[in-house]
C-alpha cells in the first residue's frame, strides 16, 4: 500500500490510497493544511509562520499576498481590491524581504524594495513561510519578516501527480466574466532518483473600481478641488515553475529551481476634475464658478520576475556541505502611454455634497462633451530593471552530544536601474492653438458613444484613448520632451554585499539553543542627475561602504511533549528605498528644491521575541508571542530648508534618518478541528489569530513660522494597531467549506506636505473583508469549487487628519468564481 499526498491547486488536499490497483479516496483537506503548517513551524529553529499549499488553495486568495494575510501579525495592502504588498508585525513592505526557493526576489518597481506579491499566483506555491526572527545563516535584510516562497518538488510526493484546473470569475462592479486555468505535474524517474515537477498558471481578469478623491485638498472644512475617477483595468497573470532534482544516494542531493511570473495591467482611468475655484475653495453644499476637466490616462505595464537557483547538498560522515548559486531579475516595462490627456471647461454652479465621498453639483452642460476643449496631452514611457546574483557556501558539523556548528559565506550583487521619458503637447508649445493640427479641439471628437457607468453620479461620455493617441501620433517628439521629468527619476544603483557567519546549536534534554553572529559588508554606488532651470542637466555620483555585525541568540524549552517556550534576541539591517537613495536633485527655483539622499544610513533593528506554543492533537495549536523592536536610522521625508546649503530655500524636500523608532506587540493564535463535539458538529474547524502592535518614531523638519527645525512623534507608516483573522470551516464526506474574515485597523499611509502638521497625515481607514469557499469532491478525480471574495463589499478609504476629510474613497464590488479541477493521476 502506498499513500499519494496531493497538495491542492484548488481547495482540498486529496490522498489516493492504491491497494491492489483499486484506488480509494481520503479527504485530507483543511485538516491536512493545519497539520502541515504546524509541523513546519515546530521543526524550525527560529520563529516562523507557515501557510501550506492546502491552505493557500483553501480560500479564494488570488495571489501570494492574500494568502499571507491569513497569518498572525501579517496584513495586506490592497491595490484596487487585490492584495499587493504585505506588512509584517506592523512594518511596511519595504522593510521585509521575499525569496523564491532561496533566491532574493528583486522588486520590479523602480523606487522601492517592496515586492508586489500579486505577481505570484497562489496556484504554483507549495508553502509560504514568514521568518519573524532571523538566524545567522539567513540574510539580515528584513525588519518585519522574510517571506520564503517554495514551489513544488517531486520529492515532496511519494508518487506522481497531474492536476488540471479551470475556472471563471465574475466581477459584480463591471458585470464581466474572466477565465483562469492551471496545470501541475510531478513525477520521478530513474528508479526514483530523478524528480521533475512543473506547473503553469494563467489568469485574465477584467474588473473595475469607482473612486472619488481629493488628494487632501482641504483648507479647514472647505475643499479646493476633487476628482471623480472610474478605473477599468484588465490584469493578466502568467506563471511557470520547473523544479529538477537528482538524489543519486542518501548522502547527495542536487536541485535546479526555475520560476517565472509575468503580470500585466492594462488600465483606462477616466476622470472628471474640479479645480481653480473662483473664491479659492468650496463649502459643502455651496456652489461657485470653477474649472472642470475631463482627463484620461491609458497605459499598460508589464512586470516580470525570473528566478533560477542551483544547489548541491553532500554529507561526509558528520559534515554537511550546501552550495548554492542564484540569479533573479525583475523588470517593469511601460511602453509609451497616455499619461494625461486634458479637456478643459469653465462652469458656474459647481459644488459638492458629502465630505467622505464627495458628489458633484454641476449644471447639465458639465456632462456635455461639447463644453470641453483639448488642453494638453502628456505621454510617458519607463523601464525599470532590478538584477540580483548570489553565491553561498555552508558547512555544518554534527557532534554526538547534540551540538552542531555551522558556518559559511555569501556574496551577493544587486543592480537597480530606472529610465523615464515624458513628452507634453499643449498650446503653449508654440504659442498658438494651431499646434494641434487641423482637427477640432472639441472633446466631442474624442469620446465614445457610451456613457461612463460610475457609481457616484454622472461623469459623461467615455473618452476614446485611440482618438487621443491619433492626435499626437505624427507630432515631433524632440520639441515636446520634458527635460526635467525625463532626467530626474533616472538612476543606476549598485549594492554589493559580502557576508560571513558562524552559529552553533545545542539540543540537550528539553533545551534547544542557537547562538551566532553574521557580518555583512556593503559597497554602495549610485548615479543620478541634477536638473536646474528646467533643462540644465548635470550628472551626480555617490558611494560608500560599511560593515554591520549582527549577533543572534535564540532558545527553546519544551515544558512537555506538546508545549514549548521560545525566546529570541536578533539583529537586522535594511537599506533605504532606491527612490530615497537616488542622487537626483531638482532645483525647481531659487527657493524650491527636491533632493535625493544617497548618504542615508541603513535601518538597524534590535529585536526581542518571547512566546509559548502548545500543539493540540495532530492538527491544532494555540500560541502567544510578544515582541519588541528598537529601530535606528528610521527614514522619513523632511524639509531641509533653513539648514546647510539649503539655508536660503523655503522648501527643500528630501529624506533623513530619524534617531529611533520602536515597535512592540503581541500575537495570539488558535486553530483546531473540533472533533470532540457530537456529530455533525465534529466536522467543524476553527481558526482565530490576531495581533496588537504599537509603534513610535521621531521626526523633524524645518518650520518656516518658527524659523528652526522642529520635531514630533508619529507611528510607523503602514503599521496597524490591530489585525485579526477569523476562520470557520466544515468538512464532512466530500464537502469542504470555509468562511473567513480578515481585519486590520487604520494605519498611517504617508505624511502630508508639512510633515510637522498631524492634521495633514494621510490615514487608511480600518478594513474588514469577508470571503467564502466551498468545494465538492465529486469522485476521486473531479472536484468542483465555488469562491466568493469581498462578500461585504468593503471599501478602501483614506482620510486626512479627521475621518470626515476624504483623501480617497474607492469601492470594488464582489467577485464570484466557479472552478473544476481534475486529478488525472
Amino acid at each position: 500500500m502506498r499513500h499519494l499526498a496531493i497538495p491542492a491547486l484548488g481547495l482540498l488536499a486529496v490522498t489516493a490510497v492504491h491497494a491492489a490497483g483499486d484506488p480509494t479516496v481520503v479527504i485530507a483537506g483543511q485538516r491536512a493544511s493545519l497539520a502541515n503548517a504546524i509541523a513546519a513551524q515546530e521543526r524550525a529553529d527560529n520563529i516562523v509562520s507557515v501557510v501550506s499549499s492546502d491552505g493557500i488553495g483553501g480560500l479564494p486568495d488570488k495571489n501570494a499576498a492574500e494568502a499571507l494575510a491569513r497569518l498572525p501579525g501579517v496584513a495586506v495592502q490592497r491595490d484596487q481590491g487585490e492584495g499587493r504588498y504585505v506588512t509584517v508585525r506592523g512594518l511596511a513592505p519595504d522593510l521585509n524581504a521575499v525569496t523564491i526557493n532561496g533566491a532574493l526576489v528583486p522588486s520590479p518597481e523602480a523606487g522601492t524594495r517592496a515586492v508586489a506579491l500579486d505577481v505570484l499566483p497562489a496556484g504554483l506555491i507549495r508553502t509560504l513561510e514568514v521568518s519573524k526572527t532571523l538566524t545567522p545563516d539567513q540574510d539580515a535584510s528584513s525588519l518585519g519578516g522574510t517571506v520564503e516562497v517554495k514551489t513544488l518538488s517531486a520529492f515532496d510526493l511519494p508518487g506522481r501527480l497531474l492536476t488540471i484546473g479551470a475556472a471563471a470569475s465574475h466581477d459584480t462592479n463591471t458585470d464581466q466574466t474572466s477565465p483562469s486555468a492551471s496545470v501541475l505535474w510531478a513525477q520521478r524517474f530513474a528508479g526514483g532518483t530523478v524528480g521533475v515537477a512543473a506547473g503553469l498558471s494563467g489568469e485574465k481578469r477584467k474588473f473595475g473600481s469607482d473612486n472619488v478623491e481629493t488628494g487632501g485638498a482641504w483648507s479647514g472644512n472647505r475643499l479646493e478641488g476633487f476628482e471623480l475617477r472610474e478605473y477599468l483595468p484588465v490584469r493578466e497573470r502568467r506563471a511557470a515553475a520547473l523544479n529538477l532534482d537528482w538524489r543519486p544516494d542518501a548522502a547527495s542531493s542536487y536541485a535546479l529551481r526555475g520560476f517565472v511570473s509575468r503580470f500585466s495591467d492594462d488600465e483606462v482611468r477616466d476622470r472628471l476634475t474640479v479645480s481653480n475655484v473662483e473664491n479659492d475653495d468650496l463649502a459643502e453644499g455651496v456652489t461657485d464658478k470653477a474649472r472642470l476637466e475631463r482627463r484620461l490616462r491609458q497605459r499598460k505595464y508589464t512586470q516580470e520576475i525570473r528566478s533560477l537557483t542551483a544547489s548541491a547538498d553532500r554529507r561526509f560522515d558528520d559534515w554537511r556541505l550546501h552550495a548554492e548559486a542564484s540569479a533573479s531579475r525583475a523588470t517593469d516595462d511601460a511602453p509609451e502611454s497616455v499619461n494625461d490627456a486634458r479637456f478643459r471647461g469653465s462652469f458656474s454652479g459647481v459644488g459638492f455634497t458629502n465630505t467622505m465621498a464627495p458628489r458633484l453639483i454641476a449644471p447639465a452642460a458639465a456632462y456635455d462633451a461639447a463644453s470641453y476643449n483639448l488642453n494638453a496631452i502628456t505621454l510617458q514611457q519607463s523601464y525599470a530593471e532590478d538584477r540580483a546574483k548570489a553565491l553561498r557556501l555552508d558547512l555544518t558539523r554534527q557532534f554526538d552530544d547534540g551540538f552542531a556548528v555551522k558556518f559559511g559565506a555569501k556574496g551577493s550583487r544587486r543592480d537597480k536601474d530606472n529610465d523615464t521619458d515624458q513628452w507634453s503637447y499643449n498650446s503653449g508649445n508654440t504659442g498658438s492653438a494651431s499646434y494641434w493640427g487641423t482637427g477640432t479641439r472639441s472633446m466631442s471628437a474624442f469620446v465614445r458613444t457610451q456613457q461612463l457607468d460610475y457609481a457616484f453620479g454622472p461623469i459623461g461620455a467615455a473618452l476614446d484613448p485611440a482618438a487621443i493617441r491619433a492626435r499626437v501620433a505624427n507630432l515631433p517628439r524632440a520639441g515636446a520632451q520634458l527635460a526635467a521629468e525625463s532626467a530626474l527619476d533616472d538612476f543606476a544603483i549598485s549594492e554589493d554585499i559580502d557576508a560571513a557567519y558562524v552559529q552553533g546549536t545545542l539540543a540537550r534534554g528539553a533545551w534547544s539553543l542557537l547562538a551566532g553572529v553574521r557580518a555583512e559588508h556593503t559597497r554602495f554606488r549610485a548615479a543620478g542627475q541634477q536638473v536646474a532651470d528646467g533643462d540644465t542637466i548635470t550628472p551626480r555620483r555617490a558611494g560608500r561602504s560599511y560593515t554591520n555585525w549582527l549577533p543572534t541568540l535564540q532558545g527553546r524549552y519544551d515544558l512537555d511533549r506538546a508545549t514549548s517556550v521560545r525566546a529570541a534576541w536578533s539583529n537586522a539591517v535594511v537599506r533605504a528605498n532606491f527612490s530615497q537613495l537616488a542622487p537626483g536633485i531638482s532645483l525647481d527655483s531659487a527657493m524650491e528644491a527636491t533632493i535625493g539622499n544617497p548618504d542615508l544610513a541603513p535601518l538597524k533593528s534590535h529585536n526581542l521575541d518571547l512566546g509559548i506554543e502548545r500543539v493540540l492533537g495532530n492538527d491544532g495549536t494555540v500560541s502567544a508571542y510578544v515582541f519588541h523592536k528598537d529601530i535606528k536610522n528610521f527614514t522619513y521625508a523632511t524639509n531641509l530648508a533653513g539648514s546647510g546649503q539649503w539655508a536660503d530655500y523655503t522648501t527643500a524636500t528630501s529624506y533623513a534618518n530619524g534617531d529611533s523608532a520602536k515597535v512592540k506587540g503581541i500575537e495570539l493564535a488558535w486553530q483546531q478541528p473540533l472533533r470532540m463535539l457530537p456529530a455533525p458538529f465534529n466536522g467543524l474547524l476553527v481558526g482565530i489569530n490576531g495581533a496588537l502592535t504599537h509603534s513610535r518614531a521621531g521626526i523633524d523638519s524645518f518650520d518656516e513660522d518658527a524659523g528652526a527645525r522642529m520635531g514630533r512623534s508619529i507611528r510607523m507608516p503602514g503599521q496597524s494597531n490591530r489585525m485579526a483573522n477569523v476562520m470557520v470551516g466544515y468538512e464532512a464526506g466530500p464537502v469542504s467549506t470555509r468562511l473567513a474574515a480578515n481585519y486590520k485597523s487604520g494605519y498611517l499611509l504617508e505624511l502630508g506636505e508639512n510633515v510637522l502638521d498631524a492634521s495633514q497625515d494621510r490615514i487608511v481607514d480600518s478594513q474588514t473583508q469577508l470571503d467564502f469557499s466551498l468545494s465538492w469532491q465529486i469522485d476521486r478525480r473531479w472536484q468542483l469549487s465555488f469562491e466568493a471574495s469581498n462578500l461585504n463589499n468593503e471599501k478602501y478609504y483614506v482620510y486626512q487628519g479627521v475621518k470626515a476629510h476624504n483623501v480617497q474613497y474607492e469601492q470594488y464590488g464582489r467577485t464570484y468564481k466557479i472552478g473544476l479541477k481534475a486529478s488525472l493521476f
